[in-house]
């Protein structure tokens, strides 16, 4: 296969479907594009129904070309990170590994535009994080979730606002920021630095203002991230965590015993934002991103501190803290039920706590004059009490 032909067919999976995000290539499956968060075979020329294990390899080292690291990588760690680009038409963030003796590649679209907060209608608060001038502000979910998306939003902002000179330290880059009224240095892990955390503590030395780290993958990285934050910085990055809560102990988690206490006063003392992420699928078509948001206060630092405990769990916080720009992800789903944008199902299948939005969903109910139950036929079994036909016969 050549690179050409390479180019040719993935553009024929990109054209298949619209809002395709993801290109699949698996042994004994046809090439398949996952549009709208499903999987579907793409519609090729020639069709491929199912891929051979030299297709798929083929596949694979076309696209690694003659890069000896990516190489290396994917025979001594079993898969490699890098990016690709077809043309003008659109670039990609590409991970190559091995299942079963055989390749497999799995290919994220990424956007040519940088997103604004504006284009992906994000909440107010967003622009406060962008105005932060130290600390570290983290995105959590799971992959494919957005987190990158709303990162590259803030920084847009940053860039549009702020004079200052901003490093990223992503694997690959994925949104190129060009320079407006800020200053922008993106370096890409395995060609500009070998590790996060080398990045990071060579980022320090380079006068930066605001830092992103694609991901902190290690104890290390965070501890230097801690570091930053504290002499001055503003940090943004991304963990694979599901809500605020288990954000916060992951962190901590990463630490020893001994270093527990410690860590927590420095996490406490740092710690801006936590913004969890999840996709929901929406009515018509789509994916709609819905969040917790979780920001400092003296609430959150006392359980970062202490630990949660009865009535000082960091989801009540957030739940009580909504006139100050907070919100837990089921506020925020029961919110997208009332604009008629997710499904009762969906809402009832992406919460964390389904009796709290049942409640929400039921109130919105009963305000629209629709019923909350399907239970129907309910009456009344009235039964004489014992002497009550004696006393009537008087």
């Amino acid at each position: 296969m050549r690179r050409a032909e390479l180019n040719h067919l993935v553009s024929q999976m990109l054209a298949s479907f619209e809002r395709v995000s993801d290109l699949n290539v698996t042994v004994g499956r046809p090439l398949q594009v996952e549009a709208d968060g499903q999987l579907c075979p793409a519609r090729t020329s020639p069709e491929v129904a199912h891929l051979t294990p030299f297709q798929a390899e083929a596949f694979a080292l076309n696209l690694i070309g003659s890069e000896r690291r990516l190489l290396k990588d994917l025979v001594y760690t079993g898969s490699c990170d890098l990016s690709y680009q077809l043309g003008d038409v659109a670039r990609f963030r590409v991970n190559v590994f091995s299942q079963r003796g055989c390749f497999s590649v799995v290919m994220r679209k990424l956007e040519s535009a940088v997103p604004s907060v504006e284009t992906l209608e994000l909440p107010d608060v967003f622009r406060e994080m962008a105005a932060e001038k130290n600390g570290i502000v983290l995105f959590t979910g799971a992959t494919g979730t957005g987190k990158t998306t709303s990162m590259a939003a803030i920084l847009n902002e940053i860039n549009r606002t702020r004079a200052v000179h901003v490093i990223t330290l992503e694997d690959p880059v994925e949104y190129v920021h060009p320079h407006q009224t800020a200053t922008f240095n993106q370096r890409e892990l395995g060609i500009d630095f070998d590790s996060f955390a080398s990045g990071l503590r060579a980022a320090l030395r380079q006068a930066p203002k605001v830092v992103l780290v694609g991901e902190m993958r290690d104890r290390e990285t965070v501890e230097i991230a801690l570091s930053a934050a504290e002499t001055g910085h503003l940090v943004f990055s991304s963990l694979h965590t599901v809500d605020a809560g288990q954000t916060v102990n992951r962190v901590v988690g990463m630490f020893e015993l001994e270093e527990e206490r410690q860590t927590r006063i420095r996490l406490s003392d740092t710690l801006r934002w936590v913004v969890c992420q999840r996709l929901l699928p929406q009515v018509g078509g789509g994916r709609i991103a819905v969040f917790e948001i979780m920001r400092t206060n003296l609430r959150v630092q006392e359980s970062i501190l202490k630990g949660e405990a009865e009535g000082k769990s960091f989801y009540e916080i957030i739940e009580e803290s909504a006139p100050f720009g907070m919100r837990t992800f089921d506020q925020d789903i029961v919110e997208r039920y009332r604009e008629g944008i997710v499904t009762e199902e969906t809402a009832l299948a992406y919460c964390s706590k389904r009796a709290v939005v049942r409640r929400g969903i039921d109130q919105i109910k009963a305000a629209r004059g629709e019923k909350t139950t399907d239970i129907e036929g309910l009456a009344m079994d009235i039964r004489p009490r014992a002497g009550a036909k004696g006393l009537a016969g008087r």
